[in-house]
């Protein structure tokens, strides 16, 4: 889906294969980064040079990366037990409420994986999400107009995390 940001004034536009390729902005460069039905579409495991490499935890990496010490990162994601999180044929990670507990507390269980960050959780919970855009000319701006709205609280599909960067 074109959201139009690349036509936006003030707006930094780039464009990356995230499964492929590391996030093409410098170490501790935000203050938030969000992934809106986003990370059902990494894969957890693929083939490399005869051997497997990890997708879902360099996307992970790449994330902390990024972030500023303490920045935020958001992600609503269908989750297990909805059908939501099967039903797209383009849904390869398949993400639960504990998902997020690799990548979080003093020792996360993620790094025997190779992941390297730390987060704190935040706020972890199940929603029904339907997103709601808003065009803004300011960068700053956009962030905030990613909104997620419960619809129907007695069908949850999507969990969400925000997570702080522990650096």
């Amino acid at each position: 889906m074109d959201l139009g940001w690349h036509d936006m004034e003030n707006v930094v536009y780039h464009q990356a294969d995230l499964a492929t390729e590391p996030i093409p902005f410098a170490d501790n460069y935000f203050d938030y980064v969000s992934a809106f039905d986003f990370l059902e579409h990494i894969p957890r495991l693929l083939p490399k040079d005869g051997g497997t490499r990890l997708p879902f935890i360099e996307v992970m990496n790449e994330i902390w990366r990024v972030l500023k010490p303490n920045g935020i990162f958001y992600a609503v994601t269908p989750a297990y037990p909805s059908s939501a999180a099967f039903q797209d044929p383009t849904h390869v990670n398949i993400i639960t409420e504990k998902t997020h507990e690799y990548f979080c507390g003093e020792a996360p269980a993620g790094k025997m994986y190779g992941f390297n960050g730390q987060f704190e959780a935040l706020r972890t919970e199940f929603v029904m999400a339907k997103m709601a855009f808003t065009a803004e000319k300011s960068a700053a701006k956009s962030l905030y107009n990613l909104k997620y709205r419960l619809i129907n609280p007695s069908r949850l599909t999507h969990f969400l995390w925000e997570l702080r960067a522990q650096k």
